[in-house]
């Protein structure tokens, strides 16, 4: 029913395709790598490949069903990171409990985005999904009361947004917190996305909300509709530079999910171009099963073209997260996230340019009463910080 849309992946490492290979589903369930394909094998970039996708809890079960075939010294450093991680994932656990139970107490509603419960869900252990942080959304009028929550609770504020105008409620997403003595890291969310953008609003999302068991005390998430999209804008966003994300997306599209729903929100939030995108790359990548409704979106051109724009982050083990970014994935990254926008969001987000930045304020300071000068004088100091930065360069 759909067209051939094998993906061009000749410049993708070869180690980088056996990953890909050990994570896949197979037939019959077990693995049939061939030998000479591991004797061929960069075992150093490997390991490095594995750990920059955090996919070594996997890929720690998958090579020892590999048994000899698999040098030791490459399997044990998977092992001690696949334990280490475990451990971590308990400690995370034990902190969202903690986190939730102080939120309830305050009657701030509670949606984690990402973390031990996600594990859960998804694969069925801890042990089996790598997470650095807990991610969790709120309601924006909570996010004061949060703040002062957190601060109660050991935790530091990273306060790294500048803004002008409040335009941190809708280009900003999220704020981190760390714990010193703890060692944690918590992203506190408004919105599910940076913006601007259209998403659900919070009691919308609380109203389709699932439940974990993972705790003792109920833990509430995404219901499975809005996990998929939310994981597939994230995952696009990323450039799906950490195949993680995209297993997820395979675990997410073996389950049972109302596939008409996902189809209606992805339409209603502008994201349809990131699921097809994610669908596909699963399909291509991880040889995911399809249903007959979502196999439909995948005829035409379209698909294969948006699922290849990811290729890029593959060949090159790019790193989004830190800076500096060098230039030419900037740029790439810049027209990638671009190409992904269906005409209407590429409205909105062209549109975005006119509000002030931050930026402004700096380059001519004005009294806060005056702000509202920078919308008509935003296009002037826009060209004059472009000029003298052109008249910087060497």
């Amino acid at each position: 029913m759909v067209n051939n849309l094998s993906l061009n992946l000749e410049s993708v490492p070869k180690e980088l395709l056996f990953i890909l290979d050990l994570v896949k589903d197979t037939e019959n369930g077990s693995m049939s790598i061939q030998k000479e394909r591991i004797d061929e094998i960069n075992w150093d970039l490997f390991i490095e490949l594995s750990m920059h996708h955090r996919l070594y809890p996997i890929l720690h079960s998958k090579l020892k069903q590999l048994g000899e075939m698999v040098p030791s010294y490459v399997r044990k450093p998977l092992y001690n990171l696949y334990q280490r991680n475990t451990f971590q994932m308990l400690h995370l656990t034990a902190e969202m409990e903690n986190v939730n139970k102080q939120f309830d107490g305050k009657e701030i509603p509670i949606l984690f985005l990402k973390g031990p419960m996600l594990a859960q869900e998804l694969y069925g252990e801890l042990s089996m999904r790598t997470c650095s942080d807990i991610d969790f959304l709120i309601p924006i009028q909570d996010l004061e009361k949060a703040e002062c929550l957190l601060e109660e609770l050991g935790y530091e504020k990273d306060d790294y947004i500048k803004t002008i105008l409040n335009d941190w409620r809708w280009r900003h997403h999220h704020v981190t917190y760390f714990h010193p003595q703890k060692g944690l890291k918590l992203e506190i969310h408004w919105r599910l996305h940076p913006g601007p953008g259209k998403e659900p609003v919070f009691e919308e999302l609380w109203e389709r909300k699932a439940v974990s068991n993972l705790t003792k005390t109920p833990i509430f998430f995404l219901g499975k509709e809005d996990l998929f999209i939310f994981l597939t804008a994230h995952g696009a966003r990323h450039g799906w530079s950490r195949l993680r994300w995209l297993v997820d997306i395979h675990q997410l599209l073996q389950q049972p999910i109302d596939w008409r729903k996902v189809l209606f929100l992805s339409r209603k939030y502008h994201c349809r171009e990131a699921l097809i995108q994610s669908i596909v790359l699963s399909k291509e990548l991880l040889n995911s099963k399809l249903s007959d409704q979502l196999q439909t979106i995948l005829l035409g051109t379209q698909p294969k073209k948006l699922a290849q724009r990811a290729i890029y982050y593959l060949e090159n083990m790019v790193n989004l997260h830190t800076d500096p970014v060098p230039q030419e994935v900037s740029r790439y990254h810049e027209r990638y996230l671009f190409s992904l926008m269906p005409i209407k969001q590429k409205i909105i987000f062209m549109l975005s340019f006119l509000f002030p930045y931050p930026e402004d304020a700096e380059t001519l300071p004005l009294p806060k009463k005056l702000h509202f000068l920078y919308f008509p004088l935003r296009p002037f100091l826009w060209g004059w910080r472009k000029t003298r930065r052109k008249h910087a360069l060497p």
